[in-house]
């Protein structure tokens, strides 16, 4: 789950974390309330940031620099309800709903900090780096040596020492020091505390003044993990997802939109990854990622086509079934009554293996329903690609 950066600041405020001063606004009246306390404050710059989950904010013009109340709020007229177009949205963009209005800060060095769980080792590894303000997958690639890491024991947690460590190599002054400390580690509580995949802040910086600041943050959380944050939760912006993906998530399906017109229907993750590869081998593009899981019922297998025929794009549906927990029968008998139920008039490709396989292939030919079913995953791919195609 992802949020968006003035919900991460405000959670890292928690931890210690120091952030600029700042206000959501939905409104341009909002925007410049908030605008005009942070220059009644003393402050002699003002930032409008644009609120979407997606990095390159800057770059599509959805950050500016402000010195008057006029100016703040000229350019959050010109951000709020654009269509913000970055590296990360795609070229359709994603409209802006919210802005942060906040202080402007005197910049001296722009540096960067992260924190993932890298499966590898099965542990967490703070990152970082003296290359800030930049895309840390460019700098990972280009100079890898510049990204600096420390990998974090389980059993002992991040340690003072190796907070110290990154806080050289990133050469800080060493009258920064201790703070950075508090700072990585204010970080790290707040990473295991919430439950977080992923707590980037790019950049931070040092000020002129030799403060430390948590400029930008993004912060995901673990999906899995939200049953025991129901606070966290309540921070999730359906406007920034995939309509389709957030009526999935309604019956525990695991659905991803993409831009191709073979739909996918499979259980497993495996086996759906193996799917999307073969059409693309047959010469089409898939639609989704669609896991309907190991124990899905006739309900959600109704739903999961909803979903799929909700796409404009689909023009055939391809299930790919290896029938262990899920038997091949039950899924038939599923399939059948959802085709019938929503009257589905695209063509449905079939291959089927696994328990009860030959009961679920007599289901579906004595259906009276139009059904293609491979003997093969090759087979059945083509057959797919050739029904998209007309």
């Amino acid at each position: 789950m992802k949020i968006h950066e003035y919900q991460a600041k405000e959670i890292l405020r928690k931890y210690g974390v120091p952030v600029p001063g700042g206000e959501m606004a939905m409104t341009i009246e909002q925007a410049e309330t908030a605008a005009k306390s942070l220059f009644s404050a003393g402050n002699a710059a003002v930032v409008v940031k644009a609120q979407i989950h997606a990095g390159g904010r800057g770059k599509g013009g959805g950050v500016k620099v402000v010195k008057t109340l006029d100016d703040a709020v000229a350019r959050s007229k010109d951000i709020l309800g654009m269509q913000l177009v970055t590296h990360q949205t795609g070229p359709a963009g994603q409209k802006v709903q919210r802005l942060l209005i906040e202080e402007g800060s005197a910049i001296d060095r722009e540096l960067y900090l992260g924190l993932v769980l890298d499966r590898a080792s099965a542990k967490i590894v703070f990152m970082a780096s003296q290359s800030g303000g930049m895309e840390i997958e460019e700098v990972a690639h280009a100079t890898p040596e510049l990204i600096y890491k420390e990998y974090i024991e389980p059993a002992v947690g991040f340690q003072p020492y190796q907070a110290r460590r990154l806080a050289f190599k990133l050469g800080l002054l060493p009258t920064q020091i201790n703070d950075a400390v508090k700072f990585m580690t204010g970080l790290y509580k707040a990473f295991v505390d919430t439950d977080s995949t992923l707590m980037e802040i790019n950049p931070f910086i040092t000020t002129k003044d030799g403060k430390l600041l948590a400029l930008d943050c993004k912060i995901n959380f673990d999906d899995n993990a939200m049953f025991r944050h129901k606070d966290l939760k309540e921070l999730r912006d359906l406007a920034e997802e995939d309509p389709l993906e957030v009526e999935a998530s309604k019956y525990a399906l695991n659905y991803i939109k993409l831009d191709g017109s073979i739909a996918c229907m499979v259980n497993g993750a495996g086996l759906a990854m193996a799917t999307m590869d073969i059409i693309e081998y047959a010469g089409g593009k898939a639609a989704n990622f669609l896991d309907v899981g190991g124990g899905a019922n006739q309900e959600q297998i109704e739903n999961a086509f909803g979903i799929l025929l909700s796409d404009k794009n689909v023009k055939a549906i391809f299930i790919n079934i290896f029938g262990g927990i899920l038997r091949v029968d039950v899924l038939a008998t599923a399939v059948v009554a959802a085709a019938k139920k929503l009257n589905v008039q695209l063509p449905i490709i079939l291959r089927l293996e696994g328990t009860n396989v030959e009961e679920g292939r007599k289901i579906l030919a004595e259906s009276g329903l139009k059904f293609e079913v491979g003997a093969t995953m090759k087979e059945a791919a083509d057959l797919a690609v050739a029904a998209a195609k007309g």
